[in-house]
């Protein structure tokens, strides 16, 4: 710009304040943001992916403690380190038949016989008897906090004992066949009993009438369930100290035979059943899966005939011979 006066020129410079603004404005804060928000993505990630992983060992660990029902791979030991006499505990048991001594347990039957000497195994046959048992049952239930969670009932066929749901308590973790502390507590304080019993059982597991999500034929379903929970409460029963020879059948009914019918989904439903059977009724069921044979008796003056030995022993040969399938 030229001025009056013979003055030269004036050289006016403009400076630009875009580098204070690049240093000293809000475009860093932005892509701050923006990285602290990728790494609380990132480390949210990383804890869902650890929290899974926790979970998974969880449920590893729960499944190993309940594999034992696989006979194959050998889990459950039939010694836990050592005589079974010095690893149970010591319950007052109910008078064998015909003894002149109500006040008659095993603790004192084992204290008496002689080293080496095999102490006998009592059966149970009359309905005293199987209120004998059925008290001490209620006892041992007590013991372990579960009073109201075990119904015993005393039946033509033998003692027929619910370890069910309350509205309070469960026997089982939800959808899952991992045993409660309170019922593991009680079905191995049953091994010593059952271990001194020459009666034989069944045991069946029962579900309420919520279905799982998944509904194809793989699936896990509540047949899955119950057969489990039967097979887990089996495995508590032998850890306590009963011989496998104790158990005849471990069966799953799902949520087929419901005892509030008018409430499918109510606790009692959800049960492990243990049907402690009398000699007549063992054999009977024996013989339905065993081989055949003509007659057995079910009671006094009635038999339960079996079907023709013929048809069963060609049924019997099919199932066994691989060509057949």
């Amino acid at each position: 710009m030229a001025k009056e006066g013979g003055h030269g020129e004036t050289v006016v410079k403009r400076v630009s304040g875009k580098g204070h603004d690049d240093a000293h404005g809000g475009s860093w804060k932005v892509a701050f943001a923006d990285f602290c928000l990728a790494l609380l993505c990132l480390f949210l990630v990383l804890w869902l992916l650890a929290s899974r992983e926790q979970e998974a060992l969880k449920q590893v660990v729960r499944q190993a403690d309940n594999s034992r029902i696989d006979e194959g791979a050998g889990l459950m030991a039939q010694s836990l380190g050592g005589p079974r006499g010095s690893l149970i505990d010591r319950e007052p048991m109910p008078p064998r038949e015909g003894s002149s001594a109500p006040g008659h347990d095993f603790a004192r039957a084992d204290s008496e016989a002689s080293p080496g000497q095999k102490v006998s195994r009592v059966n149970y046959e009359s309905p005293s008897d199987m209120e004998a048992l059925a008290r001490v049952m209620r006892k041992l239930s007590a013991d372990a906090g579960l009073e109201g969670n075990v119904l015993a009932v005393v039946t033509p066929y033998g003692l027929r004992v619910m370890l069910h749901d309350t509205d309070q308590q469960g026997m089982f973790e939800r959808g899952s066949w991992y045993a409660s502390e309170r019922l593991r507590k009680l079905l191995r304080s049953l091994g010593p009993l059952f271990a001194q019993m020459e009666n034989q059982m069944l045991i069946v597991g029962h579900t309420d009438s919520v279905q799982y999500a998944m509904r194809d034929d793989m699936a896990f379903s509540n047949w899955t369930l119950s057969s489990n929970r039967a097979l887990s409460a089996r495995s508590q029963l032998m850890a306590g100290g009963m011989p496998a020879s104790s158990v005849l059948q471990v069966v799953g009914m799902a949520d087929r035979s419901p005892v509030n019918a008018e409430e499918p989904t109510a606790g009692v439903n959800r049960r492990i059943e243990l049907l402690i059977l009398t000699r007549k009724q063992a054999e009977l069921v024996s013989a339905m899966y065993g081989r055949p044979t003509e007659r057995l008796p079910l009671a006094e003056g009635a038999f339960a005939t079996m079907p023709d030995r013929a048809a069963l022993e060609q049924l019997r040969n099919q199932v066994a011979s691989p060509s057949a399938r």
